[in-house]
């Protein structure tokens, strides 16, 4: 009598722990916590009787709060990574970017020393006010652009403006204007990049006064790319500028001022 008398007080304590661990705590419990709790209960009666579950419950309440815990440390661990590696990826993008800025910076500037250099040519007493073509007659050079892109920098574009208002009072001159593209991409965007690129330095010849009827713009996109690394691409984002005298023009220029 006694005997059952106490397997039902540890059956109704048992209950009582369990209804405690559902619904005594406010807090949410871990997934696996009343899984392992019921678990361990059953086990432990089995095992040991009343005592064994209470017991059992209590190890099956821990276990699964630990894998639970575990769980949980795995996914940030995983996000842990997953940060790092875009962190690292940012990284590289930005050094890629400074690198490809200062070569673009440092390539250009022997345009712009060329120009330069034309252009106090150009504004001597002797051609100042008349035709430059025969000083400028076979000048070529490189307008270099960063990847994916058809903008010219400020600097640059003001060099092109002072050569195209040299060219602009220079009727015997024929410029031409060459867009490439690097290797990178598809051919349809590439060609539609270099065709903007030319378009862009075309504009700026047109509105420092240059006519139409003597510029000749071409676009090649990637076909003529040779470049193998990034600093071949570098060169190969580019508009040739070429500027060529006419002799025809020249004859009929020089007939004019006689």
């Amino acid at each position: 009598m006694k005997t059952g008398y106490s397997r039902l007080m540890w059956t109704i304590g048992l209950m009582g722990v369990s209804a405690a661990a559902f619904a005594g705590d406010s807090r949410a419990a871990p997934p696996q916590e009343p899984v392992g709790l019921l678990s361990g209960a059953v086990i432990g009666a089995f095992a040991a009787g009343p005592v064994g579950a209470v017991v059992g419950a209590g190890l099956g309440a821990w276990l699964g709060n630990r894998v639970h815990r575990a769980g949980e440390a795995k996914v940030a661990e995983a996000r842990t990574k997953a940060l790092e590696s875009d962190k690292s990826a940012l990284v590289a993008e930005k050094s890629a970017l400074l690198t490809e800025k200062s070569q673009l910076v440092e390539t250009n500037q022997s345009l712009t020393a060329k120009l330069d250099d034309l252009a106090h040519k150009i504004d001597t007493p002797q051609t100042a006010k008349g035709d430059a073509s025969q000083l400028l007659d076979g000048f070529e050079g490189d307008v270099l652009f960063r990847t994916g892109s058809a903008e010219i920098t400020p600097d640059l574009a003001h060099q092109i403006q002072v050569l195209a208002q040299a060219v602009a009072r220079s009727p015997a001159l024929k410029v031409r204007v060459d867009g490439y593209a690097d290797p990178r991409g598809t051919e349809d965007l590439n060609m539609k990049l270099s065709q903007d690129r030319a378009n862009a330095v075309r504009d700026l010849l047109v509105e420092a006064g240059v006519n139409d009827d003597v510029l000749e713009v071409n676009a090649y996109g990637k076909s003529q790319s040779v470049a193998a690394d990034s600093d071949g691409y570098a060169l190969e984002r580019r508009v040739r500028l070429t500027l060529q005298a006419q002799a025809g023009a020249a004859v009929a220029q020089v007939g004019k001022n006689d």
